[in-house]
């Protein structure tokens, strides 16, 4: 660190990182990982997700995974929830997960011809 600026860029990146820590996110993400999941392409979709996130510097959504969900037939399956409501996307490879993030999560538009529950 050579400048002030500096020094503030650090203390910015450790608030954000507490952010983290802490539990306070805005959204949160849920990947279905299931056997079934898994095979039709959710570990691809879970990294775009978190790629997407990390190239938007958004750090304050959460992102996990769950087993089978049961919709099987619609894998992989992801979950936005942010506050009471939850979407959840059904047949989504890599470039959906991307969109979803860039749509969803930060101009707060569903895409409606993905959805599969509301």
């Amino acid at each position: 660190m050579k400048t002030l600026e500096d020094l503030k860029k650090v203390r910015e990146k450790a608030l954000e990182q507490m952010k983290i820590r802490e539990g306070k996110f805005s959204a949160r993400v849920v990947v279905a990982m299931g056997t079934c999941g898994i095979a039709a392409g959710a570990r691809e979709v879970m990294t775009a997700v978190l790629d997407e996130l990390e190239k938007r510097g958004i750090t304050d959504v959460s992102v996990t995974q769950t087993g089978c969900k049961g919709l099987c037939e619609q894998e992989p399956t992801v979950d936005v929830v942010k506050g009471d409501q939850t979407v959840t996307y059904g047949y989504i490879d890599a470039d959906k997960a991307r969109q979803i993030v860039a749509q969803h999560l930060v101009n707060g538009n569903i895409i409606g011809e993905w959805v599969v529950k509301a």
